[in-house]
């Protein structure tokens, strides 16, 4: 029997080209975290690159856990998890509500470990709620992931530091642009093997080009140690306190309902739809990475949606391609130079990939809502309502200012507000006192067998 695609171990030389991938489309969402944080903390030199290393060991060990996985752990799907960002703003809020600056990491940590336990024991009920995430709710939401990556491309082509003179300029767009056209001339014009690895050609081929232009930095390598380990507790025995308990839970949450929605999205891209008990699975990998992450130094880990444009995109569905990324994170983990070799990929040159990468999502979520049935009023006010209250913090990221900071947690998530609206807006026109149009109503893995690949 021929295994399916996401059961399929690849080539050697394929397998780590493409793992090689993965690890480049996610490497700067995976960093800055770390570095945010670490800066607030006021962390030297030394150990900011330590506390970056530590982020990138933990992203690889919760990659394993949700790639090859074991008993009911992992989703066994093409998954890269990495730190997710939604913690930076509650992590920065402990920082600043410590007396000393010192005793802020060892909060977070404690804080994680408690956020992921509990989200652990929550995983198979919170799984559930996959029978409220029809075509008409999936659609919503895997294109709000991709319009709301976009952003972050958008970002990446203006260049690293929005303070910096150049930023924005001329020559950063252009970088940007020429990594958009090679990827672009990759894909059209060859074939196999070339065809699939086409952004990371382009990522190499575009950081070539910087080097003239002064664009390409290669001092971190020359700076980077060659061998590093992430000592457990670092930075100090975690510590517990209920109000950064409380506020890395409500990430928690946000955090387990992108990775559902990530889940769904991917479960059709690979098609192999994630019914709820791959869903759980995938959320315990979460919590557990999460819970385990602070014994190594890092934060909470969760889905990186980014890589599921490159599934998409690639048309390589292989779980142990994503493992191979993995490990490289791992090895980038423990041999800093090796890490910084990603680091030497200008920014303007992943803002040109990213655009083609994120708007992949977006374009798998609008071919999911073509078959949603929007021949029909009521799903078409769902993705109305839905796209509109996911696309306001991408707009307008000072909407909910006037919000507690607790709640702008997960207002300010497209994602999971977008999410909560479509789900809601669900329940209300096709579930409760089953309207007219109820029986355009699938339950979502029968509407996923179906779907056609959404490439």
């Amino acid at each position: 029997m021929t295994a399916h695609p996401v059961d399929e171990k690849l080539p050697a030389l394929k397998m780590a080209t493409s793992g090689l991938q993965h690890v480049a489309a996610m490497y700067a969402g995976v960093v800055a975290p770390p570095l945010i944080v670490g800066a607030a903390v006021g962390l030297s030199g030394t150990d900011l690159t330590f506390l970056t290393g530590a982020c990138l060991f933990t992203a690889g060990l919760a990659t394993f856990l949700q790639t090859l996985g074991f008993w009911k752990i992992g989703a066994r799907l093409p998954f890269v998890n990495g730190v997710t960002f939604a913690g930076v703003a509650p992590m920065t809020a402990i920082v600043t509500s410590a007396k000393d600056k010192s005793d802020a990491l060892p909060m977070i940590f404690g804080a994680v470990i408690v956020a992921g336990v509990l989200g652990f024991i929550a995983a198979p009920f919170f799984s559930k709620a996959v029978r409220f995430f029809p075509p008409v709710v999936t659609g919503s939401v895997i294109t709000l992931i991709g319009v709301s990556l976009l952003p972050v491309a958008f970002g990446w082509a203006q260049g690293p530091d929005p303070t910096a003179s150049d930023y924005g300029s001329t020559t950063n767009l252009t970088l940007a642009g020429a990594t958009l056209l090679i990827v672009l001339l990759l894909r059209r014009f060859t074939r196999g093997f070339v065809k699939q690895i086409a952004v990371l050609l382009g990522l190499v081929i575009g950081t070539l080009i910087a080097i003239p232009f002064g664009a390409t930095d290669f001092g971190p390598v020359a700076h980077a140690d060659v061998v590093g380990f992430p000592t457990p507790f670092h930075f100090g025995a975690p510590t517990f306190h209920i109000a950064a308990i409380l506020s890395m839970c409500v990430v928690m949450v946000v955090s387990m309902t992108e990775s559902t929605a990530d889940m769904l999205a991917l479960g059709e891209i690979v098609e192999r739809p994630s019914d709820e008990k791959v869903i759980a699975a995938g959320l315990r990998a979460d919590t557990l990475g999460s819970a385990l992450s602070p014994f190594f130094n890092g934060f909470m880990c969760s889905a990186f949606a980014q890589n599921i444009g490159l599934v998409a995109m690639t048309k390589i569905r292989s779980r142990f391609v994503v493992a191979v990324g993995g490990g490289f994170l791992v090895l980038m983990g423990l041999c800093p130079m090796a890490a910084s070799l990603i680091a030497v990929v200008p920014r303007p040159v992943l803002g040109g990939a990213g655009v083609v990468l994120f708007g992949s999502v977006a374009a798998s979520g609008i071919q999911t809502l073509v078959r949603a049935g929007l021949e029909k009023d009521n799903n078409v006010l769902i993705v109305a309502v839905s796209l509109a209250v996911g696309i306001i913090p991408i707009t307008t990221p000072d909407f909910y200012h006037a919000f507690p900071e607790t709640a702008r947690i997960v207002l300010d998530s497209g994602i999971s507000t977008g999410c909560v609206a479509a789900v809601l807006l669900n329940l209300v026109f096709n579930h409760l006192g089953r309207s007219q149009d109820a029986e355009d109503v699938t339950h979502p893995m029968e509407a996923g067998q179906e779907l056609t690949p959404t490439h």
